[in-house]
């Protein structure tokens, strides 16, 4: 196996296109991961990775900041607010007609989706920022700033996510893979040998059968994750074209994964079932004897370890799951483009029959993602109820992230490589 990757990796450094993707690559992450480790000013360090150990929702935004946000860098909110005005554009897209219809518009059509999604990043940023600084000031880890220094370190924040977003947009143009997903993927595997260290010594404590479970259960995880990932539904497609001597059909398939909708569903969902853990929070420091026995009560129902906690956030992923997918895949829209082009799926009338057939299928394939996808929501209180400790991976979103991008960063290779073996053949 691991001849087979150096032989593969070989061979794409032979390509001067992709040799030099890889670098241009590697020098923004040494360009992202220097800036990710210039503090900001006036931050109690060790209080600051206590209260990130103590809380999932921040632990979660940190995966999705590129590991910026536990250090409280000049890139402390990293891609939260560009996945964030992401997300919201593209729900967009489902209420309002002007956007749908510029999604249609290809090329030119998503540009433009792009530029509103920068734009919205900047206002995002900037009460996020504010957020995070009064959430470390209600934790003392903090000091009450000046009104000018406030603004300094929300332009500080604000700036650092547009500087974030402009290495991933330069990746993605001039690297391998998507720009964003990448700088993601960087910042959790950065981490890995703290983890790995962590969970050694963890495990360490535990008996034989214990350890034994738990190097089982990550294999299983993450041949799951792949496996989970790459399936797909395939719908065979035909298309009426002319040949020489009369009509034929040209075939081709629609693809429909598993996971259409990606980690969207969990990001949607742990914003959702932390918001009650930190109301009761709130209520908690209240001065009414009554109003903070309920704070106290609420926060500890939805403690990351209570069942309550996990069985209502397994069932939002699988909400959320089924809500982005009909936004993502839209049958009636797959089959009126089908119509408009000839196509037709064999044994299908064109129409109403085609869209209720996309979508009998949709909601099939869906069922067995959602369920995996809350799964993975929910796997680190599944393995410590197993195993018997919490904190020795990097989470199921992380497992899901980083084996996404890998699967991506091949792929890309291996069209790299296959064009330039047609370019060849071209010259001669």
């Amino acid at each position: 196996m691991i001849a087979q990757i150096t032989q593969f990796f070989t061979r794409a450094m032979r390509s001067p296109l992709v040799k030099r993707k890889l670098i241009i690559t590697a020098l923004i992450l040494v360009v992202f991961r220097f800036a990710a480790h210039i503090p900001a000013a006036g931050i109690d360090r060790s209080s600051l990775q206590n209260l990130f150990a103590g809380s999932p929702l921040l632990s979660l935004l940190d995966v999705f900041s590129g590991g910026t946000l536990a250090n409280f860098s000049i890139l402390s909110l990293g891609l939260n607010p560009y996945i964030n005005a992401s997300i919201i554009l593209q729900m967009l897209q489902f209420v309002i007609p002007s956007l749908e219809e510029l999604s249609k518009e290809g090329e030119y059509g998503q540009e433009k989706i792009n530029q509103y999604t920068k734009l919205l990043t900047i206002p995002l940023a900037i009460f996020q920022a504010f957020g995070m600084y009064l959430l470390l000031k209600s934790q003392s880890i903090i000091p009450t700033l000046s009104p000018i220094a406030l603004i300094a370190l929300v332009l500080t924040m604000t700036a650092g996510t547009v500087l974030a977003v402009w290495l991933g947009d330069l990746i993605t143009e001039y690297g391998i893979s998507n720009g964003v997903s990448f700088l993601i993927f960087t910042g959790i595997v950065s981490r890995l040998p703290i983890i790995f260290t962590r969970s050694a010594s963890t495990l360490g404590q535990q008996d034989f059968l214990k350890t034994g479970i738990f190097l089982v259960l990550t294999v299983v995880i993450i041949a799951l994750v792949i496996f989970i990932n790459e399936a797909s539904r395939q719908i065979p497609v035909q298309y009426a074209r002319r040949l020489r001597n009369g009509m034929g059909t040209a075939s081709s398939y629609i693809p429909l994964k598993l996971t259409q909708a990606g980690v969207i569903p969990i990001i949607f969902a742990v914003s959702l079932v932390l918001m009650p853990s930190l109301v009761g929070q709130f209520l908690s420091s209240v001065d009414n004897e009554s109003i903070r026995n309920l704070g106290t009560t609420i926060a500890t129902s939805f403690t990351q370890s209570s069942p309550l906690y996990n069985v209502v956030y397994f069932l939002l992923v699988v909400g959320f799951t089924y809500l982005y997918t009909t936004i993502v895949f839209n049958p009636e829209k797959i089959s009126d483009n089908l119509k408009d082009r000839g196509g037709f799926i064999p044994g299908i009338r064109p129409g109403k029959e085609t869209t209720k057939y996309l979508g009998q299928i949709l909601n099939r394939i869906t069922l067995p993602g959602a369920l995996f996808l809350g799964s993975i929501a929910i796997l680190p209180a599944i393995l410590q109820s197993v195993v018997g400790v919490s904190d020795l991976v990097i989470g199921g979103t992380g497992i899901l992230i980083v084996v996404s991008v890998i699967l991506e960063v091949t792929r890309e290779l291996e069209s790299q490589m296959v064009m330039r073996k047609y370019e060849g053949l071209l010259r001669q």
